[in-house]
């Protein structure tokens, strides 16, 4: 938790945080994998209950992308917003991205809720929920290139506006916990789902106290 989230708790204790579970917010750039990790842990963790991968709302037709999201049009995602469809939005190339609102019943009852998500966004989920972690997927500046070019999505100046991104950034998390996703996915992966399973020890704990 950052200093300015642990004053503003202090500040205000009977503030109506969300509860119980632990949000985990994924980030990282372009190409490091963070659905194919996410991905791996969800079929890892398949039979095993208290988890919540959070499908994602986006202005994009999921055909062409390899994460499994719904897809609405600008107009769609516009109207869902006023009618507070959404625990959380933002915009990011062009596009329009939600959370869905019943990401907070999930942790209210507990489970580890884990969304791939903006790094813009972070400050307003730390500010929401009660427990929170924030792990960042990386990857080595040549494996990003071929994986970004591989996709067949963009153009070369695209790809290198995106790779430019992909370094240092202020609004990087200080206390995110970093995973290297430039070789084996199973490591990977693997040490992405230890975390997961430390967060479900954290949320049973939250839940006692």
């Amino acid at each position: 938790m950052t200093a300015s989230a642990s004053i503003e708790r202090l500040l205000d204790p009977a503030a109506d945080y969300v509860r119980n579970g632990v949000f985990v917010a994924v980030v990282g750039p372009s190409g490091a994998g963070k659905d194919t990790i996410i991905d791996y842990a969800r079929m890892v963790l398949k039979d095993e209950p208290g988890f919540h991968f959070v499908r994602r709302v986006v202005t994009r037709p999921s055909s062409v992308d390899a994460e499994d999201h719904d897809t609405l049009s600008e107009a769609e995602f516009s109207k869902a917003l006023q009618s507070g469809a959404f625990s959380h939005q933002w915009e990011a190339h062009g596009l329009c991205y939600g959370l869905p609102k019943s990401v907070h019943d999930e942790i209210r009852l507990g489970a580890v809720a884990i969304a791939n998500v903006s790094r813009g966004i972070v400050p307003k989920l730390r500010a929401t929920y009660a427990n929170f972690a924030v792990v960042h997927i990386t990857a080595s500046h040549e494996v990003l290139a071929k994986r970004l070019a591989a996709r067949g999505r963009e153009s070369a100046d695209e790809i290198q506006r995106r790779l430019m991104r992909a370094g240092a950034n202020p609004c990087d998390p200080l206390d995110a916990i970093m995973i290297d996703n430039s070789g084996d996915v199973a490591k990977a992966g693997g040490e992405f789902v230890a975390l997961l399973r430390k967060m479900a020890v954290k949320a049973a704990i939250s839940e006692q106290v």
